[in-house]
C-alpha cells in the first residue's frame, strides 16, 4: 500500500452485501433472464454466512474461492470471462479482489500491483478518488446527483509485441454503499449550494462533510476498454501540432513509436518528406539517419528521381500505394539509396494532400515482404490529413524564412520571378546553416527579351519652371506692396531702398529662372523683409491688411507662395495616377495570357520595362508568339495612354501633353539582380548597349534638323534592324485598321546619340477620337 493510499481519508471496506441486496431487490427480473440465479446465491451464502458481513480478512475470499467465483459470475458473464479485462476491487482502492485472466495478464504484476502508468500523476489520482467518494456520499445519502467522467487511461506494454497499448478504466460503483457513522447530518440549502460550488475542492468539502462521518463499503467493478487507436491518434495530433516533432530526431521517433502501435508492427520505420518546388525534402526518418531538419540538414532529392517509381504514382495519382516486395521492383532497387531505407522489404506510401495539391509523402517501411494490406491502407487514410497539416505548417514556416531573406536582400519581387528568388533564398538558408558563404546565390536570367516603353509629359521641366517663376513673382509683388504702403504712411528712406531691391528681384525672375534663384529669393525675403513686418504692422490699417494678405498667401511648409506650382503638381499627379492605373490594368490582363516580368516607374509621366523568355518561366514554357503579342500590346497601350491624356486635359488645372516612345530589340540579353541596388540590370558588356539607348532616347532628334523624335499625340517606335521594322509595321497596319492609329506612317532616321549610332524610328499618330479606345476605357472602368 503506497503513502497516498494510507492517507486516504475515508474508511473503505470490502462487502458483498450491496450485491446481495441488489439480487434480492431484482429477484423477479433476474429469475426471468437467469433462471435460478437468486436461488443460487442463497445456496452460496448459506454455505458461507460470513460473506454476508464486512470482510476485513481477505483470506476469507481464498477459503471460499469457488463460492465467490460463482457469486461474481452474476456480475461478470462467464461467456466473456476469458475475453474481457474486468476486475472487482475494494472501494476506492488499487487493491483488486477478483480479476479475469485477461485483466491479470495485462495489468497486474506478480505481486498484484498494477503495471504501466496512468494519465494522471499520483497527487491528481488521489484527489480524483476523494472527489469521487464525496460524489457517492452526496448521491447515496443526500440525493444530490453529480457525474465525474474524467477518462482514466492506463498505458501498458503489450506482452506480445512490447508496443504501448492504452486502456480506459471504467469504474462502476453500483455495488458500493455510503452510510453515515451515527445519525446523518442534515444539510441546509446554503450548505448544499456551497457544496455544489466547490465539488472539486476536497479540503473545502471536508469542512461540511468530514470523511470520518462516513463508511464506504462494497466493491468496485472495473472494466478495461482498449482505446489504443483513439489515444494514438490523439497523441499524433498533439505531436504534429508541435513543429519540433517532425523536424527533430527525438520528436519524430516518438511519432514513429505511435505509428508502430497504431499499425501493430514493432519494426515499422517511418519517413516523412515535403515537396518544395522541384525537390523532395527528406525531413526526418525513424531509422538512424543524421539529417533532421527541414531548414538545416534535410536531404534534398530532385523530384525527377521518383520518375517511373511507385513514389511518382503516389505523388501524381494522389493515392496510397503499397509495395509487396521492393526487391522485385527494378526501379526501386536501383534508387533505394535516396528514396527508402536499405532494410525495407515492403512499403506503404501515402501522398500528403493540402487543397488538392500533393505537398509531401509519408512512407512506412517494414523488413518483412507483404507486410502491408488493405486494412493498413484504411488506417493510413485516417492519419493522412493530420500529417498533411503538419507538413503544410513546416512549409509555411520555411516560406516565412524564405520571404524574410527575400525582403532583406531583394525588397519587393515581381510574382513572375518570385520562384527563382525563393530558390535562391532557400539555398541561402541551407548555406547559412552549414556555415558556408553568407552571400545570396546569384540570380541571372539568360536570353530574355527586353520591351521598353515611355510616355513622357511633354515640356514638364519648362512648365515647372514657369510655375516657380509665377509663384516667386507673386511672392515678391505681395512683399513689395506692403513695403510701398509702409513708406507712404511713413516716408522712411530705407523702406524706399528696400522696395527698390525687391523690384530688382522681380525683374531678374521675369527674365528667367537660374539655378539657386528660388532659394535665394525666399532667403532674401525672409531675412530682409519679413523680419521688419512685426514693426510695420503699426504703420496703419492699410499696411496691416497688406501684411495679412501676404501672410495668408504664404505656404507655411515652404515659406513661399505655392499656388502655380501646386496647380502644376496636382495636374501631373492626377495624370500620372490615371495613366499608371490604366497601364497596370492592361498589364494585369496580359499577364493572364503569358506571365512576364513587369516593372513600372512614375516621374513626369510613366515608363515601364518588361522581360520575357524561357529562363524566366519556372517550367521553361515559352513561345515567340507571346513576344509578338506583347509588342503589339505595347503599341495599343501607348495609344490608350495618348487617348487618356487628351480626355483628361479639360479637368487639369494645367493642360498637359504626353509623348510616347517604344524601344524594340529582337536580340535577347541576360539580366542579373543587383543585390546592392535591389534591382535587375543587364549582365555583360554587349548587353549594356540596350541600357545606354534607354537612358539617352529622351534626347533623340530626327536626322537633319532639330525636331524631337517624340511628339504629343504620336507614338515613336525606335529600332536598329530592318526585321524589327517589318514586324512593327505589321502591328501598326493592324491597329490602324482597328481604329487605334491614324495618319501617315513616318520612317525616320535619328541623329547619333553619345555612344549609339544607326538608330531608326517609325512614327504614327494616335486616333484621339477613337471609338474603340473609348469603349475599351469604359470596359476597364477607369
Amino acid at each position: 500500500m503506497d503513502d497516498l493510499q494510507k492517507k486516504y481519508p475515508f474508511q473503505c471496506s470490502l462487502s458483498l452485501k450491496p450485491l446481495i441486496d441488489y439480487l434480492d431487490q431484482h429477484k423477479e427480473h433476474l429469475n426471468t433472464v437467469m433462471p435460478c440465479s437468486t436461488d443460487t446465491h442463497k445456496e452460496i451464502l448459506d454455505k458461507a454466512p460470513e460473506l454476508y458481513g464486512p470482510i476485513d480478512d481477505l483470506t476469507l475470499l481464498d477459503r471460499h474461492a469457488d463460492l465467490v467465483k460463482r457469486l461474481m459470475g452474476l456480475v461478470f458473464p462467464p461467456v466473456y470471462w476469458n475475453i474481457e479485462a474486468v476486475a472487482a476491487a475494494i472501494p476506492f482502492s488499487t487493491e483488486s479482489i477478483f480479476v479475469s485472466p485477461r485483466f491479470k495478464q495485462l495489468f497486474l504484476n506478480k505481486d498484484g500491483s498494477f503495471t504501466g502508468h496512468l494519465n494522471l500523476d499520483k497527487e491528481s489520482f488521489h484527489k480524483a478518488r476523494v472527489i469521487r467518494a464525496y460524489l457517492l456520499i452526496l448521491d447515496k445519502c443526500y440525493g444530490i446527483h453529480q457525474q465525474l467522467d474524467y477518462p482514466l487511461i492506463r498505458t501498458i506494454k503489450d506482452p506480445d509485441t512490447n508496443l504501448e497499448r492504452h486502456f480506459r478504466l471504467k469504474f462502476d460503483f453500483s455495488f458500493v454503499d455510503a452510510r453515515p457513522v451515527g445519525d446523518l447530518k442534515p444539510l441546509s440549502s446554503e450548505e448544499r449550494l456551497y457544496i455544489m460550488d466547490h465539488l472539486t475542492e476536497p479540503e473545502i468539502l471536508r469542512e461540511i462533510l468530514p470523511p470520518e462521518d462516513f463508511i464506504l463499503c462494497g466493491f468496485t467493478v472495473i472494466q478495461a476498454i482498449d482505446v489504443t487507436e483513439s489515444q494514438v491518434l490523439s497523441g499524433l495530433e498533439r505531436n504534429l501540432i508541435d513543429q519540433d516533432s517532425i523536424v527533430s530526431k527525438e520528436g519524430f521517433l516518438r511519432i514513429q513509436e505511435r505509428l508502430r502501435t497504431l499499425f501493430h508492427r514493432p519494426k515499422l520505420v517511418a519517413d516523412l518528406a515535403a515537396i518544395q518546388d522541384d525537390q523532395i525534402l527528406l525531413i526526418n526518418s525513424g531509422s538512424q539517419m543524421t539529417r533532421c531538419c527541414i531548414f538545416a540538414d534535410s536531404h534534398h532529392i530532385d523530384i525527377s528521381t521518383s520518375q517511373g517509381t511507385v513514389f511518382e504514382q503516389a505523388i501524381k495519382g494522389e493515392k496510397i500505394v503499397r509495395v509487396h516486395d521492393v526487391l522485385k521492383d527494378p526501379c526501386l532497387k536501383e534508387k533505394k539509396a535516396e528514396l527508402y531505407q536499405s532494410g525495407d522489404r515492403s512499403l506503404m506510401i501515402a501522398p500528403l494532400i493540402y487543397k488538392g495539391q500533393c505537398i509531401g509523402i509519408l512512407k512506412l517501411g517494414s523488413p518483412e515482404p507483404g507486410d502491408f494490406g488493405p486494412l493498413d491502407e484504411m488506417v493510413m487514410n485516417h492519419i493522412q490529413p493530420i500529417f498533411s497539416l503538419a507538413i503544410k505548417k513546416a512549409l509555411d514556416d520555411l516560406d516565412h524564412q524564405v520571404q524574410s531573406v527575400i525582403k532583406e536582400n531583394c525588397t519587393a519581387i515581381h510574382p513572375t520571378v518570385e520562384w527563382r528568388f525563393r530558390k535562391a533564398a532557400f539555398q541561402h538558408l541551407e548555406n547559412f546553416r552549414r556555415g558556408e558563404t553568407l552571400q545570396m546565390p546569384s540570380i541571372v536570367f539568360k536570353d530574355v527579351y527586353p520591351l521598353y516603353g515611355i510616355s513622357d509629359i511633354r515640356g514638364s521641366t519648362n512648365e515647372r519652371n514657369r510655375a516657380i517663376q509665377k509663384d516667386l513673382s507673386e511672392h515678391l509683388e505681395l512683399a513689395l506692396k506692403a513695403l510701398k504702403l509702409a513708406h507712404k504712411a511713413r516716408p522712411i528712406l530705407v523702406l524706399k531702398e528696400l522696395s527698390s531691391r525687391v523690384e530688382q528681384q522681380i525683374e531678374q525672375i521675369e527674365k528667367g529662372l537660374g539655378s539657386g534663384d528660388e532659394l535665394s529669393v525666399v532667403k532674401f525675403i525672409s531675412s530682409e523683409v519679413e523680419s521688419i513686418f512685426s514693426h510695420l504692422r503699426g504703420f496703419g490699417p492699410k499696411v496691416l491688411r497688406a501684411i495679412e494678405k501676404y501672410e495668408s498667401a504664404i505656404d507655411p511648409g515652404l515659406g513661399s507662395v505655392y499656388r502655380f506650382r501646386k496647380d502644376f503638381e496636382e495636374s501631373v499627379s492626377l495624370l500620372n495616377n490615371k495613366l499608371a492605373l490604366y497601364l497596370d490594368q492592361e498589364d494585369a490582363e496580359t499577364q493572364q495570357i503569358f506571365p512576364h516580368y513587369f516593372e513600372r516607374h512614375r516621374t513626369d509621366g510613366i515608363d515601364y520595362l518588361i522581360y520575357m523568355g524561357t529562363s524566366l518561366m519556372e517550367k521553361g514554357d515559352f513561345n515567340d508568339l507571346y513576344l509578338e503579342n506583347l509588342r503589339l500590346w505595347q503599341i495599343k497601350v501607348a495609344a490608350g495612354i495618348a487617348w487618356h491624356t487628351e480626355q483628361l486635359k479639360a479637368s487639369l488645372k494645367v493642360p498637359l501633353d504626353t509623348a510616347h516612345l517604344i524601344l524594340v530589340q529582337n536580340a535577347p540579353l541576360s539580366i542579373r539582380f543587383r543585390f546592392d541596388e535591389k534591382r535587375f540590370d543587364v549582365d555583360g558588356a554587349y548587353d549594356i548597349r540596350h541600357e545606354i539607348i534607354k537612358s539617352r532616347l529622351d534626347k533623340a532628334v530626327v536626322k537633319g534638323g532639330k525636331e524631337r523624335l517624340t511628339q504629343p499625340g504620336k507614338i515613336a517606335i525606335v529600332y536598329s534592324h530592318p526585321e524589327e521594322a517589318l514586324e512593327m509595321r505589321r502591328h501598326i497596319d493592324f491597329l490602324k485598321a482597328e481604329g487605334y492609329l491614324t495618319g501617315k506612317l513616318e520612317n525616320l532616321e535619328l541623329e547619333s546619340l553619345p555612344g549609339v549610332d544607326g538608330l531608326r524610328s517609325l512614327r504614327i499618330g494616335v486616333n484621339l477620337e477613337s471609338q474603340v479606345l473609348s469603349q475599351r476605357i469604359k470596359q476597364m472602368a477607369i
